[in-house]
């Protein structure tokens, strides 16, 4: 029980950890009354005000994370780490069980092999004692914690008591192995004035990974502790309401940091986190799930540009709604090959004009980030290959002249602003077919006539023996009629015929975004040993779909005998029909 508690004292209520943020009266009762702020947010009542008067401030955003509890309400006891690693470790030791074999008495003493292991407290690699209520390294009596534990390498010490960074440095300064520290959720307080972050690097000098999530410190504070660890390589800042990152001094940071976790902040866009660009080592950089909606607040600002080793980056779960958000990534990551969007508006209704089957939608979005990235070389966890890039661009391509069709031809330069690969792509498999529609009164006989261009495939014949025609056919004829005059045209009996009308538009086949658990940090690492090993060919100039083995199809619709007309068969007033014998 915390006895004379004071303002900033971290207490512990039946396993729900809060910070002591106002002692005193509070209007319309009686008696004093402690205002605390709980870690878990979803806990309290209000945000420190009650029945319109504030009498204190938190540190969380939330509407719901304090409350007044009595100072006399029991609070559990706070404990060293050294206590909170016997307790937890040595005590499996001891617990043994009572057996009987005919009538005699033994004692099972860890069968468990990990349990055992465990137990021996000189020997363990990984500790975890999060939410333990440590608030020091020590109590009286205990032993030096670089007797009873000194081979660590990985600490979590994650929701504890701790008022001061510095007592977490005293800890780490008798742990030699450690590599990996977690602090996840602990409210540390004056943090810039920390007497115990003073001369700690040597304590700190080989930690690789630090997290700090859910913290609630400010950018500043983050990298006050951060730039202590001289070899740091990952930190993990998720859920720490950050929407901003001011310049700060990034000391050793700049040339260590390889993989920095920023999810779950409040950003909105990618120039809040231009900051970064002062880390000219880091190569994974993970937004997930902010708000993130464009690249700069203002659109005469000048795009912030991040070093050419940043390859990775996860901007799922956001608010992406625009494909020149997606168009201007290669300008902010030059470096970019990796990358991760999925779950955006963008996503959703990647093409609002012409995206008509919902079962594509995901397989559209993900051929037109393909297509818009020329040097990506993975996607949503998922390697691209060379043929799943030519199809992504070839349809891409495709879609451009659907667009383009859409306008006049004196508009067509303000769609292609809109595609900032076009003159590429072009080279790469010719300009897209751009059918446009005429404007015809419906009286007229044109308006009721479909331009067919047919194509004759002789059986067993090659490319050079076919026979093209091109005849007006009226929209009311229908596919008896049409395959007479097909027949006609090409000296064949009609019903001996097939029609195959060819749409120029393509169908999916098989997913695209089929992802997988998130990936590790490694992740970057594993894709430069794919591309080693990747086919290097050159990716031709050819369009036609016959050498294709990619996972989109062109779509082709066969004409049956039948009296449907066809103008209710083709689209528009002009088609492509292939003629082939049964």
């Amino acid at each position: 029980m915390a006895l004379n508690p004071k303002v900033g004292d971290r207490l512990s209520y039946d396993g729900a950890v809060c910070t002591v943020r106002y002692i005193g009266e509070v209007s319309g009762t009686s008696g004093t009354w402690l205002g605390v702020e709980w870690d878990d947010p979803a806990r309290g009542k209000h945000d420190g005000s009650h029945k319109g008067v504030r009498y204190f401030n938190c540190r969380s955003k939330s509407p719901t994370a304090a409350s007044f509890v009595r100072p006399t309400r029991p609070a559990e006891k706070p404990q060293s780490f050294v206590t909170a690693v016997t307790e937890k470790y040595a005590s499996e030791l001891a617990q043994t069980n009572v057996i009987k074999f005919s009538n005699k008495v033994a004692e099972e003493v860890g069968f468990d092999k990990i349990h055992r292991k465990q137990a021996q407290l000189a020997e363990l690699r990984v500790v975890i004692v999060d939410g333990a209520r440590i608030t020091s390294a020590y109590s009286e009596g205990d032993e030096p914690i670089s007797q009873v534990c000194p081979k660590i390498v990985e600490l979590d010490l994650s929701r504890n008591l701790f008022q001061r960074v510095g007592t977490v440095v005293s800890i780490c300064s008798e742990l030699p192995a450690l590599r990996s520290l977690r602090l996840n959720g602990n409210r540390f307080q004056d943090i810039l004035i920390d007497e115990g972050l003073k001369n700690s690097q040597n304590a700190l000098k080989d930690v690789r990974d630090l997290a700090l999530e859910e913290t609630l410190m400010s950018w500043e504070e983050i990298c006050h502790i951060a730039t202590k660890f001289p070899s740091l390589s990952t930190l993990s800042l998720s859920a720490n309401q950050l929407c901003l990152l001011p310049q700060t001094p990034l000391e050793t940071l700049a040339s260590t940091l390889v993989s920095l976790d920023l999810e779950f902040n409040n950003f909105t866009t990618v120039a809040d986190v231009a900051s970064l660009a002062g880390l000219t080592s880091l190569r994974n950089l993970h937004l997930k799930g902010n708000i993130i909606s464009t690249i700069t607040s203002n659109p005469s600002q000048d795009l912030p540009v991040f070093p050419t080793n940043l390859k990775y980056l996860d901007l799922s779960y956001n608010q992406v709604s625009s494909w020149a958000f997606v168009d201007a990534l290669p300008t902010c990551f030059p470096g970019l090959t990796s990358l991760r969007i999925s779950h955006n508006p963008i996503y959703d209704n990647p093409d609002p004009d012409f995206s008509t089957q919902s079962k594509a939608i995901t397989e559209e979005a993900y051929m037109f980030t393909v297509g818009r990235l020329a040097n990506l070389k993975t996607l949503n966890f998922g390697t691209i290959s060379h043929t799943d890039r030519q199809d992504a661009e070839m349809f891409y391509l495709a879609r451009i002249g659907k667009h383009l069709a859409a306008v006049p031809e004196g508009k067509e330069e303000e769609v292609l602003k809109q595609h900032r690969r076009y003159a590429e792509l072009c080279e790469l498999y010719g300009p897209p077919v751009v059918n446009r529609w005429k404007e015809i009164n419906p009286a007229f006989l044109e308006a009721r006539l479909v331009t067919v261009h047919f194509t004759f495939h002789p059986t067993g014949e090659g490319d050079d023996k076919i026979v093209e025609r091109t005849t007006r056919i009226p929209k009311s004829f229908d596919i008896y009629a049409v395959k007479g005059i097909a027949g006609k045209l090409f000296g064949a009996r009609p019903l001996s015929l097939r029609l195959i009308w060819e749409t120029g538009e393509w169908d999916p086949v098989a997913g695209f975004d089929d992802e997988v658990e998130d990936s590790s940090d490694e992740e970057e690492e594993e894709e430069e040993d794919k591309e080693k090993t990747a086919d290097t060919g050159d990716l031709g100039e050819s369009s036609q779909p016959d050498g294709k083995m990619g996972k989109w199809v062109k779509r082709e619709v066969e004409l049956q005998d039948g009296p449907r007309q066809l103008g209710f068969c083709v689209d528009g007033l002009e088609a492509r029909i292939r003629v082939e014998l049964r």
